[in-house]
């Protein structure tokens, strides 16, 4: 058992040791024109829609006045634009200017490069261990006071693939009725996933809580524009609590980063909650078909999003 004296002294010596690693002493982040806290505000206002003020001041946890601030600083500089909200009059959004995106794709760039550079002489499975470490210390802290550890997002790992084959298909069989020829579908994406994997274009992200897998979701490049958002699924007693949304708000962000132009998906209309996520998320109906697959007849969709 450790005392909290001693758990103390580690978490300081991690610490030092961590912002030392990774350059968070230094006056500016990653090279950059940018102090650590001016970085997170502009990824903030790049990956946020129609941002205001006090919501990203209440989220990380800053002074109003400091942010202020940084905002007129961004402002004289041509990063950022605000403008009214039209549905309530005394609420200022802020955008990024193609400027300001500009030097959002720059330090991300700089940072993934960093990042790249600390991560590459560690193996395969050294850095596997590495991220389930990090989850783990996300989860221990998020704890609420209830108990109940929160919902972590982790890269899938040996073994997951074949739990989502699995699941989706029998999820898909007791809830709408599908026969194997679904199984034989997403056995034949999983499978293509794994073969052609490329680390850095396709992705896969497993939604966890104290190590019960919850749902997942992949994405793949189609090619140099777009990225496809494949397979998700929830577990039934975690829906509705936001693994969804969690899991297709990593997609796009992902794909965002990546420098894709647009995020496509193929679903079906009898998805109604799936179709709901997407929505929200900012995809659009382009077409739609029916057909006869997996022993029903269904309409088919394709759904797009612009990034």
């Amino acid at each position: 058992m450790t005392d909290l004296d001693t758990a103390i002294r580690g978490v300081r010596d991690f610490n030092r040791y961590y912002t030392r690693t990774i350059g968070l002493l230094n006056e500016t982040l990653t090279a950059s024109d940018f102090t650590l806290t001016e970085a997170r505000v502009l990824f903030e206002l790049g990956h946020r829609q129609a941002p205001a003020a006090g919501e990203i001041a209440r989220d990380l946890m800053l002074d109003p006045a400091y942010l202020a601030r940084i905002l007129r600083k961004f402002r004289d500089n041509g990063l950022v634009a605000v403008s009214r909200d039209v549905e309530d009059g005394r609420r200022r959004i802020l955008a990024l200017t193609d400027e300001g995106a500009s030097a959002l794709a720059g330090q991300q760039a700089r940072s993934e490069s960093q990042i790249s550079t600390l991560l590459s002489p560690i193996d395969s499975i050294g850095r596997e261990n590495l991220l389930d470490a990090m989850a783990r210390i996300h989860e221990t802290l998020e704890r609420d006071r209830t108990g109940q550890a929160p919902v972590i997002y982790r890269p899938h790992r040996a073994g997951d693939v074949g739990w989502v084959i699995e699941r989706q298909a029998q999820l898909y069989t007791q809830e709408y009725g599908w026969n194997i020829e679904f199984e034989a579908l997403i056995a034949g994406i999983g499978s293509d996933f794994l073969g052609n994997f490329r680390p850095g274009a396709d992705f896969c992200w497993v939604a966890e809580r104290d190590g019960e897998r919850l749902g997942a979701v992949f994405l793949v490049r189609q090619d140099d524009e777009e990225a496809k958002l494949r397979m998700l699924h929830v577990e039934r007693a975690a829906r509705g609590a936001g693994v969804g949304s969690g899991l297709v708000a990593r997609c796009v962000e992902q794909a965002r980063a990546s420098g894709y132009s647009y995020l496509t998906l193929w679903t079906n209309s009898v998805l109604v909650e799936a179709r709901r996520l997407y929505q929200r998320a900012g995809f659009e109906l382009v077409s739609e078909e029916p057909h006869h697959s997996f022993g029903k007849d269904l309409v088919g969709q394709y759904w797009k999003l612009k990034l």
